[in-house]
Formats: structure tokens, sequence, C-alpha cells
């Protein structure tokens, strides 16, 4: 058992960004559990109105907003351009199937979110460049060798 809220023994890792981007990256990311059949559980915190990088899931994924505001902007990676922007709060269950291409913001206090995804190829993301090219790819095997 673990106590997402107040536990030091998680193992954050941070995400910041320099000049390479035009939007504020820094949000961290906690493994809780990674199987090699292709079930992960991780938990990710974002700063206030920060972003996470622009990205595809290419794992099914589900993820509860446990506290502050979560801005999910859809983009279409064909013209860049948004399709829309839901803020989801704290209580907020979603579902998602592989494909699904945006990036997340949190709100002003900040969010923290429960992911849990599946990927039986062990693929979980590719983040991307604005322009749809894949930077680097998020893979089961990484996050069990990093474990």
């Amino acid at each position: 058992m673990i106590n997402l809220y107040n536990n030091e023994n998680l193992k954050w890792k941070r995400f910041q960004e320099g000049d390479d981007f035009d939007y504020q990256i820094d949000y961290s990311a906690a493994l809780l559990n990674a199987n090699d059949d292709g079930h992960v559980d991780i938990l990710y915190k974002w700063e206030p109105d920060c972003y996470c990088h622009f990205h595809r899931h290419t794992a099914e994924v589900s993820s509860t907003v446990l506290e502050g505001e979560l801005h999910v902007i859809d983009i279409d990676l064909a013209s860049g351009e948004e399709i829309g922007t839901k803020i989801r709060t704290a209580g907020d269950y979603a579902h998602k199937e592989p494909g699904d291409v945006h990036m997340e913001k949190a709100g002003p206090n900040g969010a923290l979110v429960l992911f849990n995804l599946y990927a039986p190829q062990g693929v979980l993301a590719e983040s991307l460049d604005m322009d749809g090219t894949v930077i680097r790819q998020a893979t089961i095997d990484q996050l069990l060798k990093k474990a």
C-alpha cells in the first residue's frame, strides 16, 4: 500500500526544458508500478500554469485528477492547430485509446494526476516537436531498467 498524497519514498523525476520550447515545461513523474505485461501506473504532478511535453499516447490511458486542474489541449497533428481544451478538476476520470495527441497544462494551483497505462507493445508515448516529429519514445523497458 502507498499513500499518493504523503509519501516521502516516492522517487520523483522532474522534467524542465530550456529555450527549445515556446511553452514552460515543469512537471514531475513518480513510477508506482510497471509490469512487463504492459501495465504501468505513474503519478504526475505539474507546477502551476506549466506544461508537459507535447505528445501522443501510444498506449491505452486512464487518468484521474487527484488535486488541482489539468487543462488538456487537443491538437490536430496535420494542421498543428488546437481542436479544443478540456479542463479537468479533482475527481475527474478519463479514458483514452492510443493515438491521442495533446498537451497538458496545470491550472493556477498545479495538478496531481494518476495515470494507468496499458501498452502491450511496450511503447507508452511519443514526445513530439511542434511539427509532429517524434523527439523521443517512452517505453516500459526504460521504466523497468530505472526502477
